[in-house]
């Protein structure tokens, strides 16, 4: 199955088929549901794919996005992405996506460092979306939310030193409340730690990927093996 996998961020838009080199163009805040299908259409003109998956930024509810997306334009809400690419579409939060692609077993927990904070839970193949960034997190006094603290605007406003210490605190106290056995970090501004805290790894944009790519395997095998363990993402 040939498949076309669309990583949707906030300053660019990311595609990638098994048979072609990634691209990419300018996302923003003027990018509509709409201009997004024409853009991929003019890249995509002379790529060959069946299947389509979408990772979006924002609350997807049923494979659809469930609210307007922060740090894009609008329309996204009740648009039919099937109707309009003309193929079958698999639609799922951006962190779900890297999530997938990251996972390597275990319980892993995996939070995106970006605009906010994308997280997703993974165990036994099963995919749990979740939105860690609206936790309430105080540090020094401080208040605000772990997204708003280890967020992008949080490494411009209040500097290097102090949002690597937050992101250090957020991922320890994350990793034990959820026992997980690995924390993946993935997001833009996970490159910028120099040091990474305790049992976790970077993620890459090829997280992304690999699973947009995975969120459609789904293979029949003989009966006498054991079932393979497809993807399923718990809405």
């Amino acid at each position: 199955m040939d498949i076309l996998v669309i990583d949707i961020g906030g300053s660019h838009v990311k595609l990638c088929a098994r048979d072609r080199s990634a691209c990419r163009f300018k996302s923003g805040d003027q990018l509509t549901a709409a201009m997004l299908v024409e853009r991929v259409r003019e890249k995509t003109r002379d790529w060959h794919y069946e299947v389509i998956s979408i990772g979006f930024p924002g609350v997807v509810s049923n494979g659809a996005p469930s609210a307007e997306p922060g740090n894009l334009g609008g329309g996204w809400v009740g648009f039919d992405f099937e109707q309009a690419f003309g193929r079958p579409v698999r639609l799922v939060n951006d962190a779900v996506m890297q999530a997938v692609g990251a996972y390597d077993g275990g319980r892993m927990l995996f939070l995106g460092l970006g605009t906010g904070l994308g997280s997703a839970l993974v165990t036994e193949h099963v995919v749990v979306p979740l939105e860690l960034g609206n936790l309430p997190f105080g540090h020094g006094g401080a208040g605000g939310t772990m997204g708003e603290r280890v967020g992008r605007a949080a490494l411009e406003d209040h500097g290097h030193e102090r949002w690597s210490d937050d992101v250090h605190d957020v991922v320890d106290v994350l990793r034990e409340a959820f026992v997980a056995d690995y924390v993946v970090l993935g997001g833009g501004n996970a490159k910028l730690l120099e040091e990474l805290p305790e049992a976790a790894r970077r993620g890459g944009n090829e997280d992304a990927f690999t699973g947009g790519f995975r969120l459609w395997d789904e293979i029949v095998e003989p009966h006498d093996r054991d079932p393979h363990r497809v993807w399923r993402v718990v809405r």
